[in-house]
């Protein structure tokens, strides 16, 4: 459907300050946009006219997405983005630029975190310590703390300046799957998310959550996502947390098996 049906005022004026080639340059030069090499990722400039909210409809040059420079220059973002943060688009029903760069917060921070204990970042676990609710007074959507349930601090109270500075990225050809597998488009609806309940989730959804919530402990996002690339600095302020208890692999259970049968049959002789 033409989003000039049903996009807001507010919303047909978000345009964009990256209108040129050079405004563009000027930003690739400030901060990476690939976790690997910035030659597979492909940035054109912005109509000067061109709401956040346009989509391939009126842009017959192929697919795109918008993101907001601040995810690159503040939450380092790399592209492309991960199965987690592809996930958990699409089950929001949000582009990129859809969501509030504090909530991109939240989820970069949540998946550094995981990492660091070794835990499989999913939706479940994520949507037991966040919400996401449908709010008509704001222009971005927002994930909030579930309450009683705080795992991250808010990255900015008062987020300012990333209005008006997003991006139009383009797949290269030599990066055709750049933007496969979540949406590029700004929605018109949102799918929203109650917190999950502990007593739904599967037992190593459970386990985790668990793990975690009995931490105690409400980590700063500011602080995961500055030493995220560096193991050692987000480790120490981690600190020496306890581990999440290991499961088995089949090779040590096999081996276990093993010498229970060995113990079990010379205490026969």
């Amino acid at each position: 459907m033409d989003y000039s049906a049903w996009a807001k005022k507010d919303l047909l004026k978000e345009t964009s300050f990256y209108i040129s080639s050079e405004r563009i340059r000027d930003l690739r030069k400030s901060c990476d946009l690939s976790k690997t090499n910035e030659n597979l990722i492909k940035v054109v400039p912005c109509e000067p006219d061109e709401p956040v909210c346009n989509d391939e409809s009126h842009d017959p040059s192929g697919p795109f997405c918008f993101f907001y420079d601040t995810v690159f220059k503040k939450l380092y973002l790399r592209l492309p983005l991960t199965n987690f943060e592809k996930e958990l688009l699409t089950e929001l029903n949000v582009s990129p630029a859809q969501l509030h760069p504090n909530s991109w917060a939240y989820i970069r921070a949540f998946a550094a975190l995981c990492s660091q204990f070794e835990i499989l970042p999913t939706l479940n676990i994520f949507f037991y310590f966040f919400e996401f609710k449908n709010s008509t007074k704001q222009l971005w959507s927002s994930l909030n703390s579930c309450g009683g349930r705080s795992l991250l601090s808010l990255f900015r109270s008062s987020y300012k300046n990333f209005k008006g500075r997003f991006v139009k990225v383009r797949p290269s050809s030599n990066s055709s799957t750049l933007l496969e597998g979540f949406p590029l488009y700004w929605a018109r609806q949102p799918r929203f998310q109650k917190p999950r309940q502990l007593g739904k989730l599967d037992p190593m959804e459970r386990g985790v959550c668990e793990f975690l919530e009995n931490l105690q402990t409400v980590f700063d996002t500011s602080t995961i996502l500055k030493w995220e690339y560096n193991p050692d600095l987000l480790k120490s302020y981690i600190g020496i947390m306890p581990s999440l208890p290991k499961q088995p692999s089949w090779i040590e259970l096999l081996c276990f098996l093993y010498f229970a049968f060995l113990s079990f049959y010379f205490s026969l002789l």
